[in-house]
């Protein structure tokens, strides 16, 4: 199969390369999905887990991206709630090669159905986002009805997700970004927007939650703005400040097959936007990944399916389960 391979860390994006690989076998637990779309992340070639695996031993050459929208093509033994055929998307772990393939080995618990009316390229466009957002704002940050909120990084994949499911908790939601981006975080339901550049932050006033996507001076001078008992939320790595009378968290989103059901429920049924941006081909990754560019919304691969796709088989075990 095609695939975007990185084998050299300290070549970074200059050492990927389109390459052929061998298609993954399933698992016990696993299931390979035909990849139609995926996702990624543009910081993924400085994780450790896009080199190493759980005991730090080198796994290259590894496939980067972890989100994708794709077909079921064979279960592994045990395999349950799944089945050959059917629609799927969903979060890869960090430490198994990813999505930018043509075929992906994935754990069946970290896939969802994908409904038929939404396309694939939605469907990848939603994992990352989608389940950060509301693991940020529900989970760790216990947001509740009638609470204020500052979504940092707004007009982004992951801050245009955190507006909406924000809104639809009841909640004020004050975006922040660049000058450029006011138009778009207020079309996503911000009711206010700070210029990070012009405004002052601190005009704001106290909030309950900070959703934090910057890091850095903003995520410290944020940390002054949380109201006693509030959260800050980061996703960007520990807080170097926290609140006098609150909670930091950071954390490292993880998959959910019934918040992805949700997430997708709410895209169907008109309550939530994705915001996708660039949509590459697998051929043209690689410019997609390393562009200089600030790019807004999610870039999504699209993989042309191969003419003889299908069902390849199971094993019996899995077949009957």
């Amino acid at each position: 199969m095609k695939a975007i391979v990185v084998t050299d860390q300290a070549a970074g994006t200059a050492g990927m390369k389109l390459a052929e690989r061998p298609e993954p076998q399933a698992a016990i637990n696993d299931v390979v999905v035909q990849v139609h779309a995926s996702g990624f992340v543009g910081t993924e070639l400085a994780w450790p887990s896009t080199w190493t695996d759980r005991l730090d031993r080198d796994r290259t050459p590894s496939i980067p991206g972890h989100e994708l929208a794709g077909v079921v093509t064979a279960l592994g033994y045990g395999t349950t709630g799944l089945s050959v055929g059917q629609r799927v998307f969903g979060l890869t772990d960090w430490y198994r090669d990813g999505t930018l393939a043509e075929y992906a080995a994935v754990e069946a618990r970290n896939l969802a159905p994908l409904p038929g009316d939404v396309d694939f390229t939605m469907g990848a466009s939603l994992p990352i986002s989608g389940l950060t957002a509301w693991q940020g704002l529900f989970e760790h940050g216990r947001l509740r009805a009638g609470q204020s909120i500052i979504a940092h990084g707004a007009a982004g994949a992951v801050g245009s997700m955190v507006i909406q499911l924000a809104r639809l908790a009841g909640a004020y939601v004050i975006g922040t970004g660049r000058a450029a981006d006011r138009q778009k975080a207020l079309d996503f339901g911000a009711q206010e927007f700070v210029d990070l550049e012009s405004d002052a932050l601190e005009d704001v006033g106290g909030v309950d939650l900070v959703f934090d996507l910057i890091g850095g001076d903003i995520g410290k001078r944020s940390a002054r703005l949380v109201r006693a008992g509030g959260t800050l939320v980061s996703i960007v790595g520990p807080s170097e400040a926290r609140p006098a009378d609150g909670l930091a968290v950071d954390f490292v989103v993880e998959s959910d097959r019934a918040q992805l059901s949700g997430i997708v429920q709410r895209v169907r049924d008109g309550r939530l936007r994705t915001n996708i941006g660039t949509v590459s081909t697998l051929n043209d990754a690689i410019a997609a990944f390393n562009t200089t560019e600030r790019r807004p919304g999610k870039t999504i691969v699209r993989v042309p399916p191969k003419d003889s796709a299908g069902p390849r088989g199971c094993t019996p075990s899995a077949a009957a389960s």
